[in-house]
């Protein structure tokens, strides 16, 4: 037990320092590629903001709310396509017209990043005055926003 007490061999100190500097390399090296596979999955997620609604209901059927214009943006960093929108969870019977001209929506059309998109989504039921909605766009790559909870007026 002496004798190992009494032989203090070790490292040389270049040889330390070798080792150190070898190690914080590695440990640099591996939290670049960490961060730079963290950065890159960020610049591809899609974003939508919502950013308006207006109900509308036709004059002498004050109980009844036959569409909700909604308006959206593309706030992420790159174009999008919109897939469909769902009410409640269902796309069945939810009816998706462009607000300007009209006509069913082209969903093969992507959104530019920074663009803001309107278009009137009605149900087969229409919609009942004080009950609350949840609305949800769902991309083309399958990403869902929303839900966006309204009340009928």
């Amino acid at each position: 037990m002496r004798k190992l007490l009494k032989s203090r061999k070790a490292l040389s100190p270049v040889v330390a320092a070798i080792i150190l500097i070898a190690v914080t390399v590695a440990v640099s090296i591996a939290v670049a590629a960490w961060m730079g596979a963290l950065t890159f999955s960020f610049t591809t997620t899609e974003q939508i903001t919502y950013t308006g609604y207006a109900w509308a209901a036709p004059s002498g059927t004050p109980s009844v709310v036959t569409y909700i214009n909604l308006t959206i943006k593309n706030t992420g960093p790159a174009e999008l396509s919109v897939a469909a929108v769902r009410v409640d969870g269902s796309s069945t019977g939810v009816t998706v017209l462009d607000y300007d001209t009209g006509q069913a929506v082209s969903w093969s059309k992507a959104m530019p990043k920074g663009d803001d998109w309107s278009f009137r989504v009605s149900i087969s039921s229409n919609y009942a005055r004080g009950t609350q909605y949840n609305f949800m766009v769902v991309t083309s790559k399958g990403t869902q926003f929303g839900p966006y909870t309204l009340t009928a007026p």
